[in-house]
């Protein structure tokens, strides 16, 4: 079996709503996103023959998808008062709602997703939350 890896990585700023510690408040992250996909088989034909994927098109469409969380505040849907959010939007902060609780765990299932609904064959999706820390989701 072939594997490609590639990475990226963004900043941003969350909370866990209903945790009993310090994480229970605003605070950041360098966040770091490392995708393994993964097949049997190399292209034939063509460009990428004797290639899984052109490594600059992976590198692209997983730096999309952290750039599109970069430098905002990621809020879990329901656990911001309506009139907070909204104030903070107003000030024109980046914010973005997400139907999960933004822990390592649920962005690493998150960016398999993601590049899965992009074509590839993701095998793995690992989520660093600090140097030492890091989450990974396969099916």
């Amino acid at each position: 079996m072939y594997i490609l890896t590639t990475k990226a990585e963004f900043d941003s700023a969350h909370f866990l709503s209903g945790y009993e510690g310090k994480c229970s408040n605003i605070h950041g992250h360098r966040w770091k996103v490392v995708i393994d996909i993964a097949a049997n088989t190399l292209e034939e034909q063509g460009q990428t023959r004797g290639m899984l994927v052109d490594f600059s098109k992976l590198k692209k469409d997983l730096k999309k998808e952290a750039d599109a969380l970069d430098h905002a505040f990621i809020i879990e849907e329901g656990t911001l008062k309506e009139s907070l959010f909204n104030a903070l939007k107003e000030e024109g902060f980046h914010l973005i709602s997400v139907p999960f609780r933004p822990t390592a765990e649920n962005f690493a299932n998150y960016f398999y997703t993601k590049m899965a609904e992009k074509g590839y064959s993701v095998k793995r999706a690992t989520v660093y939350e600090t140097p030492n820390n890091c989450a990974s989701y396969e099916e």
